[in-house]
C-alpha cells in the first residue's frame, strides 16, 4: 500500500474499471486526433483548420476527464464518505482539487 492509497483502495477497483475500454478506445481516437493535427501542421494547412482539429481534441480529452470524475465520485468519494472521517474528508478535497484543475 503507497503512502496516497488509504485501505478501502488497496481492496477496491478504481471506478472506471466497467468503462475501462471505453476510454481506451477515446484516448486511442484522441491520439488520432493529436498526429492528424501535427500531419497538419507538418503539412502547414490552413490555420483556423488546425484549430479547429485543436478544439475538437480538447472537448474530447474534456470529455473523457469529465467522466472519469463522475466515476471517481460514484465510486470512490461514495466509498470513502462510507468509511467517514479522514478518509472521507481526504477524499472530498482530493476531488475539489481535481475540479478546480479542470475548470482553469
Amino acid at each position: 500500500m503507497t503512502d496516497r492509497q488509504t485501505s478501502a483502495e488497496a481492496h477496491a477497483h478504481h471506478g472506471y474499471i466497467t468503462d475501462k475500454d471505453k476510454y481506451l478506445n477515446r484516448l486511442k481516437r484522441i491520439e488520432g486526433q493529436a498526429r492528424g493535427i501535427h500531419k497538419m501542421i507538418d503539412d502547414e494547412k490552413y490555420c483556423i483548420d488546425i484549430l479547429t482539429q485543436v478544439s475538437a481534441m480538447t472537448s474530447a480529452l474534456e470529455a473523457v476527464a469529465l467522466g472519469l470524475l463522475e466515476d471517481h465520485l460514484r465510486h470512490c468519494v461514495v466509498d470513502a464518505a462510507k468509511v467517514g472521517g479522514a478518509e472521507a474528508d481526504a477524499k472530498i478535497t482530493e476531488a475539489s482539487q481535481a475540479i478546480a484543475r479542470l475548470v482553469r
